[in-house]
């Protein structure tokens, strides 16, 4: 079973446009659902997702513009924690563009690991659609 995921985007926008719908909560907020976020290490944080999830998570390490992760918990209904993982992010600039890579670790059951990888790919999409906006 595979313990990890790992996406990958391109977006022609700065990496520091790009970190900013990665800290800044109005912007989070925009694609991942509302926040409590604030870019300081060991700031403890939930993630409420559009779907009714809530994601609880600590910042772990920040290298402005370059590198984020936090602790990314999920608890059931009573209260016990079913995910314990990590996600990071890391930018760099390649070719005039910003990739921004994901790598969530720590996942024990495949179901956990399909949720997360498939609910990662619609929020990838979502920050797509904001950093690339459709021009009519």
């Amino acid at each position: 079973m595979q313990k990890e995921i790992n996406q990958t985007w391109s977006f022609n926008a700065s990496p520091q446009e790009v970190w900013g719908y990665l800290t800044k909560p109005e912007l989070l907020e925009q694609w991942m659902g509302s926040t409590n976020f604030q870019p300081i290490i060991g700031h403890q944080f939930q993630l409420n997702g559009k779907g009714g999830c809530v994601n609880f998570c600590q910042v772990l390490e920040i290298i402005p513009c370059k590198k984020l992760s936090y602790s990314w918990r999920v608890k059931n209904a009573s209260g016990v924690i079913t995910v314990d993982s990590k996600v990071l992010w890391t930018l760099s600039e390649k070719a005039g563009e910003t990739e921004l890579k994901l790598v969530h670790d720590g996942f024990t059951t495949l179901e956990d690991h399909q949720a997360h990888n498939n609910g990662w790919t619609t929020l990838g999409n979502r920050l797509t659609a904001l950093l690339h906006p459709i021009k009519i």
